[in-house]
């Protein structure tokens, strides 16, 4: 016979310890096979001493570029519940930052933009980290029309820093950046409200050297424009592995101009590696997160 259970026992016992204590929250896509989103985000993050939990937006067998593909957007009432049992289970007390990737649809937008106010309030040093995901300059838009609109009505005036790259700039600013100047004027658009820094990745490419790729980095008094080595490989998932990377240093204590400097350079040691292993997901380099 089993021993009956108490479950005001069971409470007590539960009230009287300590909750987890999470430094990040990545909302953003997951897989069951790949590199993307909370995938690479974990990782990378991990990999600078950081606890990470993650919120997936979608949930994929694998990115819609193989031949079979399953899965689908988190349901609202579900992705709703996860954010705010997080608020249930006390465990944003000593939360840093919140990345935001690939959203399923504009009414998560909506619904992780109610969440972050709320966590604004209870943290309002708070680094809001956003790479507002719309499409590329060799795929066009591959999410729905109105997401463009969501993010501008509802996440970009909550973020501290956005990680567009050239091509979700001018979506997002109806603007034309298609040379370094117009980048930087385009992104300084978007700075407004607690907004502080724009880096826009895969900037300008009808002006890239040879071999290289441009990222320009604006602030409101400031920018800079990184140059990198434009690796044979095109895996999925590097922009997620470049905002978890700039998100981990920035919280290190860097500048915005070191963290996009260092998400560069890790961002190349992974390409490397994964065009060295001619693997077909995104490699992580062992040495992540040192330096």
């Amino acid at each position: 016979m089993s021993n009956p259970v108490d479950p005001g026992a069971y409470s007590r016992s539960q009230s009287a310890l300590r909750p987890l204590a999470i430094d990040v929250i990545s909302v953003q896509s997951q897989v069951v096979y790949g590199r993307v989103g909370n995938n690479v985000a974990v990782p990378a993050l991990q990999a600078q001493g950081l606890t990470v939990a993650t919120v997936p937006t979608v949930m994929f067998s694998n990115t819609p570029h193989y031949s079979t593909f399953h899965g689908g957007a988190i349901p609202a009432e579900w992705f709703g519940g996860y954010l705010s049992d997080l608020f249930a289970r006390d465990a944003l007390s000593a939360l840093q930052a919140v990345i935001t990737g690939y959203m399923g649809d504009p009414q998560q937008i909506r619904l992780l933009a109610d969440w972050i106010v709320k966590v604004i309030a209870l943290r309002p040093t708070l680094q809001v980290v956003m790479d507002p995901v719309l499409g590329d300059h060799d795929t066009g838009q591959y999410v729905s029309p109105d997401m463009a609109q969501a993010y501008q009505r509802y996440l970009l005036p909550l973020a501290n820093g956005l990680t567009p790259n050239g091509f979700e700039l001018q979506q997002l600013t109806g603007l034309s950046a298609t040379d370094i100047d117009s980048v930087v004027s385009a992104a300084r658009h978007l700075l407004v409200g607690r907004t502080q820094w724009v880096v826009v990745t895969s900037a300008a490419p009808a002006e890239w050297p040879d071999n290289q790729m441009l990222v320009a980095v604006v602030t409101r008094d400031e920018q800079k424009i990184l140059s990198h080595a434009r690796i044979d490989a095109t895996p999925k998932g590097t922009g997620d592995l470049f905002g978890a990377t700039l998100t981990g240093r920035l919280l290190a204590g860097a500048s915005i101009f070191e963290a996009a400097s260092y998400a560069c350079d890790q961002l190349i040691s992974a390409l490397q590696l994964t065009y060295q292993m001619q693997s077909a997901e995104l490699l992580l380099p062992p040495d992540m997160g040192s330096g």
